[in-house]
């Protein structure tokens, strides 16, 4: 009776429909979708997808929690492409919380992220999420190459004005002035030089010598009786004051004759009388001297 039952026929059936199962579950593995693990479902509308196919992964900060089931479109709406998302069943979405469509890296394609709120109400599987779309690495080198371009022209600018001016003559009068200094520079640097090596010892050498000299000077000095000097000085200082003290004193000769006016006028007077008489005297000399070769007088 069995082999009755296991004819070719119930068995070609059984390795077709063993057949069909394999292929099912490869193809969801493929896929990635897991359909022993419970899962929900959320949907999201967009313009456009940007080349976002079945099987992208959905993500929550870099991690994923699910991927894209479906796409279908319908292009007489208003949104048209509608994307199923197949997500982790302990995953659960809050009121206000938003899907990103984005870039998955330079050429990785597109990914589906999930953009969380605090709200405490929740979605329900088989919602419509609120869905926006990130500005992709070339819409965003699209709007970067007008800006280069501006760039490029302050930069064309900057180095016609470099050109410009190196290659006016007064920058090349200018740099040969400064080879001339730099030259000069190098001139007096070796002279320079040479004197630090021949003079300047020789300059050290009389600086010793003359530091010697001020050590034996001061030496020298450290020998000296200061004491007894300035007692000397002291003195003829006492000495000074004693005579200045006698001069304007009227008990002496020097003093009267510095303080009395009488003296000083009889003093004056004798000497101006003498002076007259020296006059007179060379005048007449007759009338004081007499003498006579035959001893006779003479009257007057």
């Amino acid at each position: 009776m069995f082999k009755k039952l296991f004819t070719t026929q119930v068995k070609i059936g059984i390795a077709f429909i063993a057949a069909l199962t394999c292929i099912f579950f490869g193809i969801n593995y493929l896929k990635g979708v897991n359909i022993f693990t419970p899962s929900n479902h959320y949907y999201a509308e967009f313009d456009q997808l940007g080349g976002l196919v079945t099987s992208n992964g959905v993500f929550v900060k870099g991690y994923k929690i699910g991927q894209v089931r479906t796409i279908t479109y319908d292009f007489k709406r208003e949104h048209p492409f509608v994307v199923d998302l197949l997500v982790n069943d302990d995953i659960t979405l809050p009121k206000g919380s938003k899907i990103l469509l984005k870039d998955d890296g330079l050429l990785g394609g597109k990914i589906i992220e999930l953009i969380y709120t605090n709200e405490s109400e929740l979605y329900a599987s088989g919602d419509t999420i609120p869905s926006e779309i990130e500005a992709g690495l070339m819409a965003q080198m699209g709007q970067l190459v007008p800006k280069l371009e501006h760039t490029f022209n302050q930069v064309d600018s900057v180095l016609s004005s470099i050109n410009a001016l190196t290659s006016s003559s007064e920058v090349k009068n200018s740099l040969g002035s400064i080879e001339k200094a730099t030259a000069d520079l190098q001139n007096s640097s070796a002279q320079l030089k040479k004197v630090m090596n021949n003079q300047v010892p020789s300059i050290l050498a009389d600086v010793n010598s003359i530091t010697g000299d001020l050590k034996k000077v001061s030496g020298d000095l450290k020998q000296v009786e200061f004491a007894e000097l300035f007692a000397r000085i002291n003195k003829t200082v006492s000495n000074l004051q004693i005579f200045s003290d006698n001069l304007n004193s009227q008990n002496g000769t020097l003093g009267l004759l510095m303080t009395d006016k009488s003296l000083y006028n009889n003093l004056n007077s004798t000497f101006k009388n003498a002076d007259n008489l020296v006059i007179d005297l060379k005048a007449n000399p007759k009338r004081y001297v007499h003498f006579s070769l035959w001893g006779g007088k003479e009257k007057n």
